[in-house]
């Protein structure tokens, strides 16, 4: 039987973290929201009360335990305390991505059987409406936004703020029954239901209990000494589980506070003003920062250019060695000092970084160009490797040995082991119960004996006992010839240059590699306003032959880098082609946490593939896309196919 509460008393739940951060620290702000240019702030005692006001209120619409409940809006602290409220009921959270179009929401509420959804606004709403003829099971809407909604049919659709009042209004009534369920929640028991991107094909469920959220924070929070004084930004899609785990795991076990931004439009704003302490972010955002800083300084005079180049040469030599405490003459250190003064300094405050004491990234290996950057300035920014599977944290990268090339070491309580076709594994506290209606897959993925296999390729340094990643397991293959293919490697390299937004390399069984390539339209955009070129669209400027002829130089120099690594010289890249759309999760060519859907895009774009690989130097395509009020169309092309200059490996040790 599943150890209880109310048996040990012990934090073995969401809910008691709760009970205790409003007893403990009931003074300390839990939450705080901008709107409207506004920031509000709820302290634990406050965020407790209103939790437990939904919580009633959710029991008295018939919340039943096991219930699950689907919550689907942007970060906002009324999301997040549904959450914990549908825990408190019995019941469990299936976080959904708010940008996910109908279709893909429909899939998850059937396949977990939501009864319950509780959306942030009329475009959620209107999503949920729109599939309730294929989707039976859910009974109630409840809107947190009431914005657009008040002619609706109100029978099964209610406002969060109702509820809560109802909860309020019943709490005699309802009050023991609520206290019973939240001292039957045991530590195996459900804390919350996440589905992972489905990368290969349908989202799976992934089932996490109590146990593994509070096990993984706890580990996690006392490898990097978190507390109750840091600050993290909530801005990562609620349906993943990184986010889950910073802003519900680890914030409730610390009692840190929670900063939920105004909108997409306003973080970096939101983001300078809070100032966050510990801040988690994936790979593209460090790139879309790092391409927006670029920007800027393309648009800077002369002085000013010349002040950024020089000092920022400097911090990429010396910059990651003082923050990891290593000697540095008093020159450097002078000449740093400076830097920091007049480029660091500023830029760092301009990034909203000025404050960040632990900064970590993952979700996709980060460019080493870029993660070196952002150590250059001095925010201890660091990798860690994990998986929905995991309850996020598989390796962690302690402080003094940070590197770009690894994802750090086991976190505490995680073991690893590397299997004779190179593919990693690991168990943990915090290893998945299962996969929801999918005892196939679980089985597949955990043996007996609790090790779950990653599908990512890798190896364990000797020596350092740091665990090096080379790709996904299915990704790593080998060219014709025989030597190694690492598309993610060469990817990242590419993605480091602001022109380039995205990229997918093929080779695997072939001769030589190839690329597709996606312009960030923000970079090059600029560039062309610059310069006064004239564009109508996105097909228009990555069609434009000095945009190639720059695509050209960028592809070019990452094969002189790529040329150096002995192990993965052969994946230079020899033909590319830039494609006439950004790839995009709406069309299925990314998932939602925006990783590349490899087997989607060669199937999609076979034409394109065989033209770069049989001497074409151009090919006209179709392609369906998908509009954002969900329409079809078909965009038409004419793509250039460009040959790209590689480096002999042989030639060069023969030089040498």
């Amino acid at each position: 039987m599943a150890e209880t509460q109310a048996a040990s008393g012990a934090l073995i739940s969401i809910p008691a973290l709760l009970a205790r951060n409003a007893r403990d620290m009931g003074d300390k702000a839990a939450y705080r929201e901008k709107e409207f240019g506004i920031w509000q702030s709820w302290t634990w005692t406050e965020t407790s009360e209103e939790i437990r006001a939904l919580a009633l209120g959710l029991l008295a619409l018939g919340v039943a335990k096991g219930d699950y409940v689907a919550i689907i809006g942007r970060n906002r602290p009324a999301l997040y305390w549904s959450m914990v409220a549908a825990q408190m009921c019995g019941a469990v959270p299936v976080p959904l991505y708010q940008d996910a179009v109908a279709e893909e929401m429909a899939y998850v509420l059937e396949h977990c059987g939501a009864r319950f959804v509780i959306a942030s606004d009329q475009e959620q709403v209107d999503k949920v409406i729109e599939i309730q003829e294929k989707v039976h099971c859910v009974e109630h809407i409840i809107y947190l936004d009431p914005r657009g909604l008040r002619k609706y049919d109100h029978t099964k659709l209610h406002a969060l703020a109702d509820v809560q009042a109802e909860g309020r209004a019943a709490h005699e009534r309802m009050d023991k029954e609520l206290d019973d369920r939240i001292s039957a929640i045991g530590y195996d028991d459900t804390c919350v239901m996440l589905y992972t991107s489905g990368t290969t094909g349908r989202p799976k469920g992934v089932v996490l209990s109590n146990r593994n959220i509070i096990e993984s924070a706890k580990a996690s929070a006392e490898f990097d000494d978190l507390g109750p004084g840091e600050e993290v930004l909530a801005y990562l899609p609620m349906a993943w589980v990184g986010d889950f785990i910073f802003s519900i795991g680890q914030g409730f076990w610390t009692g840190f506070c929670v900063n939920c931004p105004e909108g997409e439009s306003t973080m970096a704003t939101d983001l300078r003003e809070i100032g966050p302490t510990y801040y988690f972010a994936p790979p593209r955002v460090f790139e879309t920062i790092l391409t927006t800083v670029m920007i800027r300084m393309e648009d800077a005079g002369r002085f000013k250019k010349w002040l950024f180049d020089t000092f920022m040469a400097h911090a990429r030599k010396v910059g990651p060695d003082l923050l990891d405490g290593k000697p540095v003459s008093a020159g450097d250190k002078f000449k740093y000092w400076l830097g920091n003064l007049f480029v660091y300094g500023p830029l760092k405050n301009t990034m909203g970084f000025s404050r960040v004491r632990v900064g970590y990234t993952a979700g996709e290996a980060i460019g080493p160009e870029i993660f070196d950057f952002y150590r250059s300035l001095g925010i201890n920014l660091k990798q860690l490797y994990g998986q929905t599977e995991a309850s996020v944290f598989i390796t962690l990268q302690p402080d003094g040995e940070v590197r770009s090339d690894t994802v750090g070491v086991p976190g505490p309580g995680v073991e690893i082991r590397i299997d004779d076709s190179g593919e990693v594994f690991y168990r943990s506290p915090g290893v998945f119960v299962e996969y929801y209606k999918n005892p196939e897959s679980t089985a597949s993925t955990k043996d007996a004996e609790g090790w779950v296999a990653t599908g990512d390729a890798g190896f364990i340094e000797e020596g350092t006992g740091h665990l090096r990643i080379i790709d996904r397991a299915k990704d790593v293959g080998k060219m014709a010839d025989g030597r190694l293919f690492a598309p993610k490697y060469v990817e990242n390299k590419l993605k480091f240059f602001p022109n380039i937004l995205e990229s997918v390399v093929f080779g695997n069984d072939r001769d030589y590699c190839t690329a597709f390539i996606n312009i960030d339209l923000t970079a090059v955009g600029n560039w062309a306003e610059r310069n006064n070129i004239a564009y109508a669209s996105y097909q228009e400027l990555a069609g434009h032959p000095k945009v190639l002829a720059a695509v050209q130089e960028h592809v070019e120099e990452v094969n002189r880098s790529v040329a150096e690594d002995e192990m993965l010289s052969g994946c230079q890249v020899h033909r590319f082609l830039v494609l006439h759309k950004e790839l995009d999760a709406d069309d299925g060519e990314l998932t939602r946490t925006r990783k590349v859907r490899r087997r989607i895009i060669e199937e999609k774009f076979d034409d394109l593939i065989k033209a770069l690989y049989d001497g074409s130097t151009s090919i006209y395509t179709e392609t369906e896309v998908t509009y954002e009020d969900g329409r079809k169309g078909k965009i038409t092309a004419t793509l250039e196919i460009r040959d790209a200059s590689v480096v002999d490996p042989g030639a060069k040790v023969a030089a040498e």
